[in-house]
Parts: structure tokens; sequence; C-alpha cells
């Protein structure tokens, strides 16, 4: 039997635990888990360009695929046994990854994912410890519902909340330092003061982080909405390695208004995020305003400036120095996610992303 008569025989059923398809090119990384999952249980194929209902959909021409599988097998250790080739069915080119069983655990990032039905899952073996804080009870219900709201997600979305649980884990830790004397109250420990700047600045930093992410991922999913008139430089071609090296330096470059402190002019800007009408002028003057705090505690140390004082004019003394309490940045986190659950769910059902 010809690989494309398998095919054809594949995508008349529905996903199972050794078949799943993908509409669009996904990150590398998304890519690497399920070959590790396939790899970690029976071997099974990775079918691009066909919808969840076994349609042909055919995977865009602007990409190379085997350049993401590359980079996905390279992320694996020890590496599996991968085979993978364009098929022409139905007059539309499907890209076919098969996996075949390892005799090994194929580890990605130190963990085992395996496949249980149709689902890429992590191993009970590698499962993430369970996380109670002793000091700040909200602190376990944001962590566990950040578990939760990792699933059906974007990679983007996945990593940005990784890197919140961390740092509530550190404000669990360093609650000493942080809250001494209770969450509501500011800190009158300096150290404390700093680390609160810094877990902020960090998580608003990274939040910027999830759209050049994300935009990334609409890239490759949809490589059209990538396509302007806007001319580029040679040598901004010339650093990158290939095609996708490219796509992933111009959504950085797309944040560029946002880390001035202009989230209106980066919606205007960026028309993947605008399409999605998730953020209306409620949402970007919160978020300008939550931008300004960054800005002061990254750039000011905290010492109220003039442009800080035009979003917040009765908080603080210009020249003064502005902290806040660990509780009052813990709202500010939550309201975060909130966004990029929002940012994230109309992403996956507007350019149909891999999650």
């Amino acid at each position: 039997m010809s690989l494309k008569e398998e095919i054809l025989g594949l995508i008349k059923q529905p996903e199972n635990e050794s078949v799943e398809f993908k509409a669009v090119l996904p990150p590398s990384r998304v890519i690497a888990k399920i070959i590790a999952s396939f790899a970690n249980t029976e071997g099974g194929y990775l079918i691009l360009g066909v919808l969840d209902n076994g349609t042909p959909k055919g995977l865009s021409g602007d990409f190379f695929a085997t350049e993401t599988v590359h980079k996905a097998i390279d992320l694996l250790t020890p590496r599996p046994i991968v085979n993978y080739e364009y098929v022409d069915l139905s007059a539309k080119r499907l890209f076919v990854i098969k996996t075949e069983k390892s005799n090994n655990k194929i580890l990605f990032e130190n963990d085992i994912y395996i496949r249980v039905g149709e689902q890429t899952q992590l191993s009970a073996a590698s499962g993430e410890p369970e996380f109670t804080s002793q000091k700040y009870p909200k602190v376990t219900i944001l962590f566990n519902d950040l578990i939760a709201q990792s699933e059906s997600s974007t990679e983007s979305k996945r990593k940005y909340f990784e890197h919140i649980k961390s740092i509530l884990k550190i404000i669990d830790d360093l609650g000493n330092i942080l809250y001494p004397d209770n969450v509501e109250t500011i800190t009158t420990n300096q150290e404390g003061k700093i680390l609160s700047r810094i877990l902020y600045s960090s998580f608003t930093d990274n939040f910027e982080t999830y759209l050049s992410d994300l935009l990334f991922e609409i890239f490759l999913a949809k490589p059209e909405t990538l396509k302007s008139k806007q001319e580029v430089t040679i040598e901004e071609v010339l650093n990158c390695s290939d095609m996708q090296d490219f796509v992933h330096y111009w959504a950085k470059q797309k944040i560029g208004k946002l880390q001035k402190g202009s989230v209106k002019g980066f919606i205007e800007d960026t028309k993947q995020i605008k399409d999605l009408d998730v953020l209306g002028a409620v949402e970007i003057k919160e978020i300008d305003k939550l931008l300004q705090i960054r800005h002061l505690f990254s750039h000011r140390n905290g010492i109220v400036d003039e442009k800080f004082l035009k979003f917040y004019s009765n908080i603080a003394p210009l020249n003064s120095e502005f902290n806040m309490a660990i509780s009052d940045i813990v709202v500010k986190l939550e309201y975060l996610i909130e966004i990029v659950n929002r940012i994230d769910t109309a992403s996956i059902q507007k350019y149909n992303l891999s999650t």
C-alpha cells in the first residue's frame, strides 16, 4: 500500500491514539510534543493540512514544513525514528509525519508525553507536583487555575502561564520580605520593595512576549496575514537563518509600539490582533496603565514622574517613591491573565491555531 493510500484511509477515521490532524503548520514545540507522545505510546501519524473532521484543507506553501519538523526533532532526547514527506491528496497538499514507537522514553524538556485517546498529555511520571501556598491562599487558587486554563491553549499562552506560575512560587517562597505583615500592606523591607518591582515588571514584559509569540503562531497558520508592502532591509533578511526565523523576528518587531507604552498604537498597527475585536477602549486604557507602572518600576526605580501622573493623577506626589502591596500586584496579574485568555480563545477560533 502506498503512503497516499494509507493516508486516505487514516483521514476517513476520527483522531485517535495513533492519528492526529492539524489544519495548519504548528510551531516546532507543539510538533515536538506530539512526536514524543507517539514515540512513547504506540507510534502514530501527525497529518498537517487536515481539519479535525478529516477533511483535507491543504497546507500553505509559504512555509517549508520540513524546517519546522527538523527543529522539533532537535528538541527531543533521544531522537526518535521519524519519517515525513508531502503527500498530494484530492488536489490538496498535506504533510505527513510518521513516528515509530520507541524502545526508550523520549523526553521533551525533561518531560514525558504520551497519547491518551486523541490527546497528547503529560505522563503522570513527570506531572507537575501539587502546589499549595501556606502563606497566601489566593496564590494556590490562581496557580491551579493556570494549570486548568493551559489546556486547549496556544503554545504562546502555555509559555506565559508557566512564567506566571514561577512568579507565584516566588511570591509564596519569599513572603517574609514581600509581605511580612500581611498581603494588603506595602512591605517596609527594601529588598521586598525591589523584588516586588522586579516581579511586576517581569509579568508585564512577558505579556508582550506572549503577544509576539502569538503573532508568530498566527503568521505560521495564516501566512497571508503577514504579507504587506512594508519594506525590510537586506540586513534584516540575512540576519535570519530561514523564513521562519524571519517571521519570528518580524513578530517581535510588531511589539515595538507596545514596548513604548502605546497599546492603542500597537493594536492599530497590528491587524491580526485588532481583527480579534476583544480589546476595546476600556481594556486598552487599563493595559496602558499597567504598562505605565512597569515603566516606572523598570526605568525610574518607582520614582513618580509627570508621565506616570497623567495616568495616576492622585496616587502619589511627583518625585515620591511609588510601591504596591503584593495583593494589588496579584490583582493586576489576574487582569492580564484574563486578557490573555480572551485573546488566545479568539485567536484559536479566528485563525484555527493549533492547541
